[in-house]
């Protein structure tokens, strides 16, 4: 029977997709390979374009060491490894605020976070939005933090002190950035 382009076939030995790669792999794999990374790892398949392969040989002849590698330089290894934010001066005496992605701050309603390098996001609020709003919703997410991990809550403790600390000081302000719709149509 011809295979149709984008089916796959799974032998009746095979165990159904749902079942592969859903826990994570510990300790010796049982076909005597030594694991390759000493912390829980599962299979995952990712199609990459040829000019990404080629610079991750450049990093780690083994893909899955060169992907662990650049991961682990550009987010961290753990909370504390990875600066959870940063104050980039754009003007003299004045900062954005650079955070790292944060799952949770997504749920703050009218805050929105724009990535504008490779895992830092310059926040967003609507011009009406007080800042004491802004921190009150961080406190509210630290209150509730049961479902955030130790890099999320690093992010979101050091945001809420942060802004505290600026809001006693007097040193917050907003300005107003200037978007470009890109999706627009050209006018006639």
């Amino acid at each position: 029977m011809p295979l149709k382009r984008g089916k796959s076939v799974r032998a009746p030995s095979d165990p159904p997709p749902a079942a592969r790669g859903a826990a994570p792999l510990t300790g010796r794999n049982p076909g005597g390979r030594p694991p390759k990374f000493a912390e829980a790892r599962r299979p995952v398949t990712v199609t990459l374009p040829e000019r990404t392969l080629a610079q991750l040989a450049e990093i780690d002849a083994d893909r899955a060491r060169a992907i662990v590698r650049i991961t682990d330089a550009v987010v961290g290894t753990d909370a504390q490894s990875a600066n959870p934010l940063e104050l980039v001066e754009v003007l003299p005496g004045r900062a954005v605020i650079l955070i790292q992605p944060c799952a949770p701050l997504r749920r703050i309603p009218g805050l929105h976070l724009v990535e504008v390098s490779p895992v830092r996001y310059l926040l967003a609020l609507p011009p009406a939005t007080p800042l004491e709003a802004l921190e009150v919703a961080l406190m509210d997410l630290l209150a509730d933090a049961q479902d955030c991990s130790a890099r999320e809550l690093a992010v979101i403790q050091a945001l809420r002190d942060l802004l505290g600390e600026q809001r006693r000081r007097q040193g917050m302000a907003k300005s107003t950035l200037l978007f470009v719709n890109t999706q627009a149509k050209p006018a006639n």
